[in-house]
């Protein structure tokens, strides 16, 4: 294998190895959170690197999952959580 080749793929590698280490390494909170609207829940785990960041995530993929269109999706989000469970 050519010399510019072998460095290019070693580069690559490098890069993608960097990237999988800093995303694994920014989720250092993960979250439960099961919401209820309209008569019908849904629960989502998510991680990110703050706990607010995180509990906001999952109430809004929990909320796309049960509310249907811009209007509800916001009232589902202002709602409180039925449930809500620290992980990590």
């Amino acid at each position: 294998m050519k010399k510019p080749v072998l460095i290019g793929i070693l580069l690559v590698v490098a890069i993608l190895a960097m990237i999988v280490y800093s995303t694994m390494s920014m989720a250092s909170h993960r979250v439960e959170v099961c919401m209820q609207f309209n008569g019908r829940t849904a629960c989502k785990t998510t991680a990110g690197q703050t706990e607010d960041y995180a509990l906001h995530t999952a109430k809004a993929n929990a909320c796309a999952d049960i509310a249907s269109g811009v209007t509800d999706s916001m009232a589902c989000e202002r709602s409180e959580p039925v449930s809500v469970k620290i992980l990590k």
